[in-house]
C-alpha cells in the first residue's frame, strides 16, 4: 500500500517540527513545509501531496485563503487543519472552505492519525462498511431481543431495497453520525409494540405512550450497541447515534433519505419487527 503523502503549512518551526515527528513514526510520507502563502502554493504543485496540515494563523493570509489556494490547483488534496483556535464560527467557516477536518493543538499523536485515515480512507473505508454493517444491526437486534424478552425472533429473508417506508404503525428512526452517515429505522404494528412493552416491564402498559417510549429506549440501545461494535472493528467509522424519533400513525410513510439500504423482516411471539439500516457515502462528521 502506497504512503500516504502529506505537506506541512504553519508559521512555527515548533510546531512543523512537533507534526512531522508525529508524520514520520505513524509511516506517513512528509513531502513539503511551508510557512506562507506563497510557500504554500509552491510546495503543492511541486510535491503534489494527498493532504496538507493547515495552521490558521498564517503572516499576511490565514489557513482559509490557503485551503482556497490549495483547492483551485487540485481540488482533489484534502485539507486538514491542526490550529490552536477552535471555536463554532471558526469551524463552520472551514466547513463551509471545504476543509476535510479540524483538531486543536496540542497536536495528540492518536487524535491526528484518526484524522487522516478518517479523512483518506474514504472509499475502502465505505466497502468495508457494506460488506459488515448489516449483520452487526441484525445481531445487535436479536441479541437484545433475546435479553429483555428471553426470545428468539426469526429472521425472515434480507433484501436491499430502494423503495420509502410504508409502516406498520410505529417506526422509530434513528440517525447515526461518524465517517459516513447512516440511519437504522425499527418497524411494528401498535399490538406488537405494546406486547413487547408488557413483556419488558412485566406488567400492563399505562398508556400506549409508555410503549412507545420503550420501543424507542430499546432502538436507542440496538443502534447504540451495533455502532460501539463497528467502531470497535475500526475506530475510524467514529459512529454515534442521535435520539430516537418515534412516527406513528395508520397510513404512516417513511421517506428514504438513504438511496440503498438492507432490510429483514423478524417473525416474534409479539408480532412481525421489521428492521432497516443503511449508510450512504459523504463527508460526515470530521471533529
Amino acid at each position: 500500500m502506497r504512503k500516504i503523502k502529506i505537506a506541512i503549512v504553519d508559521d512555527s518551526p515548533f510546531s512543523i517540527s512537533i507534526i512531522k515527528d508525529i508524520l514520520l513514526e505513524k509511516g506517513y510520507d512528509v513531502v513539503g513545509e511551508a510557512g506562507s502563502l506563497e510557500e504554500t502554493i509552491k510546495v503543492v504543485k511541486d510535491t503534489k501531496p494527498d493532504m496538507v496540515t493547515m495552521d490558521m494563523t498564517i503572516p499576511g493570509t490565514d489557513g482559509l485563503e490557503c485551503t482556497r489556494a490549495i483547492h483551485s490547483i487540485d481540488p482533489n488534496i484534502k485539507v486538514l487543519v491542526i490550529s490552536s483556535m477552535m471555536d463554532e464560527e471558526i469551524v463552520k467557516k472551514a466547513r463551509e472552505n471545504k476543509v476535510s477536518g479540524y483538531i486543536q493543538k496540542p497536536v495528540d499523536p492518536e487524535e491526528l492519525t484518526t484524522a487522516i485515515e478518517r479523512i483518506i480512507s474514504g472509499e475502502e473505508l465505505f466497502n468495508e462498511l457494506k460488506e459488515i454493517y448489516f449483520n452487526v444491526f441484525k445481531e445487535a437486534f436479536l441479541d437484545n431481543m433475546n435479553r429483555l424478552t428471553k426470545t428468539v425472533p426469526k429472521c425472515l429473508e434480507e433484501k436491499v431495497t430502494k423503495e420509502n417506508h410504508h409502516s406498520r404503525g410505529v417506526s422509530i428512526v434513528v440517525g447515526i453520525i461518524g465517517k459516513f452517515s447512516g440511519s437504522m429505522i425499527l418497524d411494528a404494528s401498535y399490538e406488537t409494540v405494546e406486547n413487547i412493552a408488557k413483556h419488558v416491564l412485566k406488567r400492563d402498559i399505562k398508556s400506549r405512550e409508555e410503549a412507545l417510549a420503550v420501543m424507542g429506549e430499546f432502538s436507542n440501545i440496538v443502534s447504540g450497541n451495533a455502532c460501539s461494535i463497528l467502531n470497535r472493528k475500526n475506530k475510524v467509522f467514529g459512529f454515534r447515534v442521535a435520539p430516537p424519533s418515534i412516527f406513528h400513525g395508520n397510513s404512516l410513510n417513511i421517506s428514504r433519505t438513504i438511496v440503498e439500504s438492507k432490510e429483514v423482516v423478524s417473525e416474534t411471539i409479539f408480532g412481525q419487527v421489521y428492521l432497516n439500516v443503511g449508510f450512504k457515502r459523504g463527508e460526515g462528521e470530521w471533529m
